[in-house]
């Protein structure tokens, strides 16, 4: 089976549904993510349910260059949209709820700060970072209020979908609160990106490979992929460090991360494909700084193997076409 001309023309030579197709598409012109950092906190760092934070997470990793303590959402948004035109020659803005979990606050704090971004010129949307345990109902009855009026996104942590694994990274959640974040946000109509992190220690191929099946089967419209990289100042460098475990390798990632695209349907939106953040905080591996490069392994590797995503998938559905067409014929019920 060929890459489908249809899939090629839709996708724009791509071999994969990109975020940034889907944003062009919708607005008709160039849309940037404008990162947000607010004084939030997540329940697994003031004891709700753990203390720590996740053993990857150090937010100066999430925080948006420039960024000073007591910064207004205008600021911030002055400040990244600037920087994003100049760039990028971004037109609109997608206002980025990024650092700690961006709804674990009060309803009229969230209902405040969501307004205020989508009150700045140029901004067409909003992206909402938070953790599938703090999406209580009348958050999310805000976020599908506002989302009736303007383009969101609702972003759910899940990083991996086996519990071993969520809970050696100090989550303090397990799959059972994403499956029930996903369902009453899926209930009330929401777009839904899960956050996705490939190359845990202890996780095997096959473990890994099941998470597109999974993802799939919830109805998910979008994700971020992430390689597993070890950030300064976390416990994850100090484990790291002590050579408990190792990092995939640069290639070992781009084979799984085509393998999971294969099994992934093709209607799931692809917001990211690898993780990075800032030179000077990044321990390992250093491959994942050049984001550039990867992405252009990543097509390259797709392109090598005639393989796009939902390859696998695509397969499957017409074999099980090809079947009932076959019984049809033979006129017998299915």
């Amino acid at each position: 089976m060929n890459f489908p001309p249809l899939l090629k023309e839709k996708w724009h030579g791509k071999r994969y549904n990109s975020f940034n197709r889907i944003l062009r598409e919708t607005f008709h012109a160039r849309v940037h993510k404008v990162g947000l950092r607010l004084d939030f906190t997540c329940p697994n760092r003031d004891g709700r349910v753990a203390v720590g934070g996740c053993t990857y997470c150090n937010n100066a990793s999430h925080t948006p260059r420039g960024y000073r303590t007591g910064m207004s959402i205008r600021e911030q948004l002055e400040q990244g949209a600037d920087a994003v035109s100049r760039l990028y020659k971004a037109e609109k803005f997608i206002a980025y709820f990024q650092s700690y979990t961006n709804t674990y606050g009060s309803i009229t704090k969230l209902e405040r700060i969501y307004r205020e971004a989508l009150d700045f010129p140029g901004v067409v949307g909003l992206s909402i970072a938070t953790r599938p345990d703090c999406v209580p109902e009348e958050v999310l009855d805000l976020i599908a209020d506002i989302s009736r009026r303007t383009y969101v996104w609702l972003e759910l942590g899940l990083e991996s979908m086996h519990d071993k694994t969520l809970q050696w990274v100090n989550r303090g959640h397990g799959l059972r609160e994403f499956i029930d974040a996903v369902e009453r946000s899926k209930a009330r109509g929401l777009r839904l990106c899960a956050h996705l992190i490939l190359g845990f220690p202890g996780e095997s191929h096959e473990e890994i490979l099941q998470t597109p099946v999974f993802l799939n089967r919830m109805g998910i419209d979008g994700v971020k992929l992430h390689n597993l990289h070890v950030i300064k100042n976390t416990v994850l460098e100090k484990i790291f460090r002590s050579g408990a475990f190792t990092l995939l390798s640069r290639d070992a990632y781009i084979s799984l991360l085509v393998d999971f695209l294969e099994l992934l349907t093709p209607e799931i939106v692809i917001h990211r494909l690898t993780g990075e953040t800032y030179r000077e905080l990044t321990v390992a591996p250093d491959w994942s700084t050049n984001k550039t490069a990867m992405l252009n392994a990543i097509q390259e590797e797709l392109e090598a193997r005639d393989s796009w995503q939902g390859k696998f998938h695509l397969e499957g559905s017409m074999l099980r076409s090809q079947q009932m067409d076959d019984t049809a014929r033979e006129g017998t019920v299915p």
